[in-house]
């Protein structure tokens, strides 16, 4: 296999060799015969296999054998510093302008097994239901465009009021009135129409009424505001479909995001378990009881609701292509505006009797 170099920068210090990549940190590697700065100079001559390498090392009088080439290639592979030379690109420079970003961003994660190619046709390939258009669900889609994904089904019941313009950026005034979902879906096509798009404007009142929007997907994100418990329901047709789901939501000072994977992680559900009752006389009985009589007023605001909506949105993108395992699978990552936005991790309890987690063979894993 041909391999190519990332960009670096290397410089020898005693017999140590310094290397830097991402300038966070500096790679400190064993070089005392200057033998890894050797194949390093002769990887930066371009896209080699183990035996050109081997050839050329030779040349610069480094006499090192193939298979010693070819574990010195995996050493700098498991760092990060090698990926493969025709995937660096899709191949259409239409589609590798608009990609620009996206490939450079995976290059970051791009190695000998997995391309930054690789990645970008997952996301294109790949088929998400967003749930909402509104505040959180509008900054969903628009970095899912951004992203390039295949396909996108936006559900939503709602038309365009004059209070949506403090978060909700999709939308203009002229389109006051109008469907969200049909706006929403004329932006996604205006912005990129290689992305398939399908609005549907439909009252969700409960798992049922999500049982064939779940159909063919990959992952479903967002979250329905129907009622107080309509997370569950999602929750409910996102494992019984068998496909990962991200949401989100903001009480009055904390906004958090979390992701349901299904057999692996606890569900939402699982998590209700854990709760006080609110038919207990106890101090934490009663304030569950209070808390969920309470009606919040939406004080979601522009920062906060983009915020949230990229949240989401790479959480799914971990998802899709799996460049790093999902940081909030059975967990809920807290954000709390009285300490500076800074994230707690809130992991889900854990119920081996769950009735939903059972939709999906109970094959829960252990932690």
């Amino acid at each position: 296999m041909r391999v190519v170099l990332k960009e670096c920068a290397w410089e020898s210090l005693g017999d140590d060799l310094i290397l830097v990549r991402d300038p966070r940190e500096a790679l400190t590697l064993a070089d005392p015969d200057g033998q890894v700065r050797a194949l390093l100079e002769a990887l930066r001559e371009g896209p080699a296999t183990a035996a050109d390498l081997a050839r050329a090392l030779s040349q610069r009088g480094v006499e090192l054998t193939e298979d010693e080439v070819s574990d010195g290639l995996a050493g700098l592979d498991s760092l990060g510093l090698l990926e493969r030379p025709g995937e660096r690109a899709l191949g259409d420079p239409a589609v590798d302008a608009r990609q620009f970003s996206n490939l450079t961003f995976f290059a970051s994660f791009a190695t000998r097994g997995r391309s930054r190619a690789e990645f970008v046709r997952r996301l294109r390939e790949s088929r998400v239901l967003v749930l909402g258009a509104g505040g959180v669900g509008s900054s969903i889609v628009q970095c899912l465009a951004g992203l390039g994904v295949g396909a996108m089904t936006l559900v939503d019941r709602d038309d365009v009021e004059p209070r949506n313009f403090a978060r909700q950026f999709l939308y203009r005034h002229r389109d006051l009135g109008r469907s969200k979902v049909e706006r929403a879906a004329e932006w996604v096509r205006e912005y990129d129409p290689a992305i398939e798009v399908r609005p549907v404007d439909r009252w969700i009142s409960g798992p049922a009424d999500l049982a064939d929007l779940t159909e063919g997907v990959d992952i479903v994100v967002g979250g329905l505001d129907s009622e107080q418990g309509a997370h569950l329901w999602v929750n409910e047709a996102a494992l019984r479909a068998c496909v990962p789901f991200v949401g989100g939501g903001m009480q009055r000072t904390q906004f958090m995001y979390f992701s349901v994977d299904p057999g692996r992680s606890p569900c939402l559900l699982c998590d209700e378990s854990d709760r006080p009752d609110p038919d207990e006389p106890t101090s934490a009985g009663v304030a569950q009881r209070l808390s969920r009589s309470l009606r919040f007023n939406n004080a979601l605001i522009g920062p906060i609701a983009m915020q949230l909506g990229s949240l989401i949105a790479y959480e799914a993108l971990r998802y899709l292509t799996g460049f790093e395992p999902p940081r909030a699978a059975g967990t809920q990552v807290v954000l709390d505006m009285r300490t500076g936005l800074m994230p707690t991790w809130q992991p889900f309890a854990r119920d081996p009797g769950c009735p939903a987690c059972a939709l999906v063979g109970g094959l829960v894993a252990q932690p």
